[in-house]
């Protein structure tokens, strides 16, 4: 069979052209993460769930005495919003980074203030009563557990740590590797931001 050049030259550009990519789901969309909960902030004013309505919001389960991960986590959070801020102003002003405790007995609104201010100005720390805080834990899908208390007082407490990017109605998108570096963490927003 012979095929005019024209049409073979055609064929081949169309083969060889790269297929568009459907676009992609989002990697937590359905998934039962995320809802209403009632907390208090590093200010001591109540915030809920709809506070951050239509933003989104970084979600962090952590206590402020955590000897290492926590603060790290957090770190490469306030850096990976600070390297958003440079590269994408407008999403950063979209996206709230909150850090919500599991040691409220501990992490108070002073606490918390001293604690959030370290990483980034626009982080928002959550605290509340026990019962509060397990509830916000149940929606969010946090395990959180007391540790043996030491001779002199002090305990540890044992919890999963996700960060959680959250979508400007509350439900969740993805899970942002805090545990990586700041750029990771302004990749992996800006990638399902929009």
């Amino acid at each position: 069979m012979n095929i005019p050049r024209s049409l073979a030259v055609a064929l081949l550009v169309v083969a060889c052209s790269p297929v568009a990519a459907p676009p992609a789901h989002a990697p937590l969309e359905g998934a039962r993460i995320g809802g209403a909960f009632a907390l208090v902030d590093q200010d001591g004013r109540t915030v809920t769930d709809r506070s951050f309505a239509g933003k989104y919001r970084l979600m962090y389960f952590g206590y402020t005495f955590c000897p290492d991960v926590c603060p790290v986590d957090m770190q490469n959070v306030g850096a990976g919003m600070r390297l958003l801020e440079k590269s994408d102003p407008g999403l950063a002003a979209r996206v709230v980074p909150v850090f919500v405790t599991v040691d409220p007995a501990r992490d108070t609104p002073a606490v918390l203030k001293q604690f959030v201010r370290a990483f980034h100005p626009r982080m928002i720390g959550l605290t509340g009563s026990q019962t509060a805080i397990d509830a916000a834990e149940k929606v969010y899908a946090i395990y959180a557990r007391k540790g043996a208390i030491s001779p002199g007082g002090g305990y540890m407490m044992d919890h999963n740590n996700p960060v959680y990017l959250m979508d400007p109605a509350g439900k969740p998108v993805a899970l942002i590797p805090a545990d990586q570096n700041p750029q990771a963490v302004a990749d992996e927003i800006a990638k399902w931001a929009r």
